[in-house]
């Protein structure tokens, strides 16, 4: 199993989400994202780390710390779903191919179908294929 199934079967198989991960480019730091519906706290973070250890101990995943924590309240939206779940929301994207150009855009979630985003600027309903997306992370309400 590759490394992105196995953090994906665990943490959905305790019933969290897997938000995302990264692994630093030696390998030596593992950093996992889970969400569930009500968020996460201190306790949910340590009971997946706890399992998450002992199935790298069984599985040989060579690695110095792992950490586990909540996405934050500027979470990353990575998936067509999280766009879905936080219609509505202020967001920032990053285009990886400039539209008439500009790569940075601010504004609320709508509609997303089809790999289509739209997202409203400044009262205008700009459309981007999710494809093209470099980067995406929600502006929290403050």
């Amino acid at each position: 199993m590759d490394f992105s199934g196995l953090l994906d079967s665990v943490v959905t198989g305790l019933g969290y989400e897997l938000v995302g991960w990264e692994r630093s480019s030696k390998g030596r730091l593992v950093r996992i994202f889970i969400d569930k519906p009500n968020g996460v706290g201190v306790d949910d973070c340590a009971n997946v780390s706890r399992h998450l250890s002992r199935v790298f101990a069984v599985e040989g995943v060579d690695y110095d710390r792992l950490e586990v924590s909540s996405p934050g309240l500027d979470r990353v939206l990575q998936k067509e779903g999280d766009f879905i779940r936080f219609a509505g929301e202020k967001a920032q994207i990053k285009l990886r191919v400039a539209l008439d150009g500009q790569r940075n855009f601010t504004g609320i979630l709508r509609t997303v179908s089809g790999g289509k985003l739209n997202l409203e600027v400044d009262g205008k309903l700009l459309p981007f294929e999710l494809t093209n997306l470099e980067k995406a992370r929600l502006i929290p309400n403050i």
